[in-house]
């Protein structure tokens, strides 16, 4: 057999490795709008499947049918539960106000005890952060809890920040056909593994003494430290990722055009509305997908949604 060139794997940019606090990610810097609305969305990973569309970029294949699988994520309306007001500084921002909506879903109260403070919105603030929850009772999930999150405003109009408390917040109203966005998520557990599925050894040689599956050196006598960077054995996934410029190729409401015969394995029917993503995502099933505008966008990419010729609805379940 022919010697594979398979080098030691697991970039030391994600360190530690170690699990996420829950299984939905935490958003600390937000891309720029000039359109008021929110600057992100959530959705449940459905699972995965394939479509023929006309290539309309400009590689080799433009004009022609291609095919490529696809990301599907039900995305049921957003409710707000509150307003947060911030005031930034050069080191950290600080929240100074806090305003709450006295018109929540019943369903909220699986979460936390809705607020009935009488808060009045500061006269200076820096911008706006909305606290928004799920509501997977609208899903077949089998779920009642909603997640809740933080989601920042485009635009310090205090009158449309208002408004948000009187409607659901559509997929829609926050994105579009044909644009990119970002996907974070928390990848699936694997659990505890050893240092070679973990960081992608080699396996040692079969007359090795005592270990084969195991670390060769663990570094230099002195110092008489193990370094960080040693590969050992650890935390294996469940550890919060995003995926950039990902190519939003439809978002639709009509559930019927995406679901598989059978339902998709695991999750089942999609029933609210949907978005197609080509390419993979970080999760597996059922997990909320935070979907945010593209920090650093692909001008390779098409700024206009594909001519979708085919969806496959074959039945996922296997034989």
């Amino acid at each position: 057999m022919p010697n594979i060139h398979r080098p030691r794997h697991g970039s030391l940019q994600f360190w530690p490795r170690k699990r996420s606090a829950r299984p939905y990610s935490r958003l600390k810097s937000w891309p720029t709008s000039k359109v008021a609305k929110l600057l992100g969305f959530a959705g449940y990973k459905a699972g995965m499947t394939h479509v023929n569309f006309v290539d309309n970029s400009t590689s080799i294949n433009k004009g022609s049918i291609v095919s490529y699988p696809v990301t599907i994520i039900e995305c049921p309306p957003l409710k707000v539960y509150s307003l947060r007001f911030y005031k930034a500084s050069l080191t950290s921002i600080k929240l100074i106000g806090e305003i709450f909506n006295k018109n929540t879903n019943k369903i909220l109260i699986r979460k936390l005890h809705p607020s009935k403070k009488e808060n009045h919105a500061p006269k200076a603030y820096d911008f706006i952060r909305a606290i928004v929850y799920t509501q997977p009772h609208l899903t077949g999930l089998g779920s009642k809890k909603p997640e809740m999150f933080e989601m920042q405003l485009s635009s310090n109009d205090l009158d449309y920040a208002k408004s948000l408390f009187e409607k659901d917040i559509r997929l829609h109203d926050v994105f579009q056909e044909g644009q990119q966005i970002d996907a974070h998520a928390v990848t699936k557990g694997k659990g505890l593994q050893g240092s070679i599925k973990r960081f992608g050894l080699k396996l040692k040689h079969h007359k090795s003494e005592k270990k084969r599956r195991s670390t060769g050196t663990l570094g230099p006598w002195r110092p008489k430290k193990v370094r960080f960077s040693v590969p050992h054995a650890g935390q294996m996934g469940y550890h919060t990722r995003t995926e950039y410029n990902k190519w939003v190729m439809k978002i639709g409401n009509k559930p019927d055009e995406i679901n598989p015969n059978g339902g998709f394995i695991n999750y089942g029917i999609i029933k609210n509305d949907y978005l197609i993503l080509k390419g993979s995502i970080p999760g597996p099933s059922k997990r909320l997908i935070q979907l945010t505008d593209p920090a650093r966008p692909n001008r390779k990419i098409p700024a206009q949604p594909p001519e979708i010729k085919y969806v496959s609805l074959e039945s996922k379940q296997g034989k």
